[in-house]
């Protein structure tokens, strides 16, 4: 199983990107997709999280600016971040949990995929 994060880039303060990933393999099912930053020198942290059912899940930060979605039938989680700021910078990284392999129904727990790096310049 991978994912495929993509959509960072380079944008200006109050403008506005859409990250999206994409879960590839033997997939039944992904029980939470989300996704996580890590600014230069800092910690990663949990941005948005979506379970399978569509519960969410934001970091006061983001809360208002940015959405989370997903796509169960194409293992796809999406997230539109609006009114971008400064501290919004960092490379984003594209999570899943729990995933139910098609075969033998294993369970693969914290899958990451590649990062992909957001600039919001003042």
């Amino acid at each position: 199983v991978q994912l495929q994060a993509y959509g960072g880039g380079l944008v200006q303060v109050g403008g506005s990107l859409t990250l999206s990933c994409v879960a590839s393999g033997s997939i039944y099912s992904i029980n939470v997709m989300g996704w996580y930053r890590q600014a230069p020198g800092g910690p990663r942290e949990s941005v948005a999280t979506i379970g399978i059912r569509g519960d969410t899940n934001y970091a006061g930060s983001v809360k208002g600016r940015f959405t989370i979605s997903r796509d169960n039938d194409k293992n796809t989680v999406q997230l539109q971040m609006n009114s971008l700021k400064v501290e919004d910078t960092g490379v984003y990284y594209c999570h899943a949990d729990r995933i139910t392999t098609l075969i033998g129904a294993r369970f693969l727990y914290d899958n990451w995929g590649q990062g992909t790096l957001v600039t919001v310049s003042s």
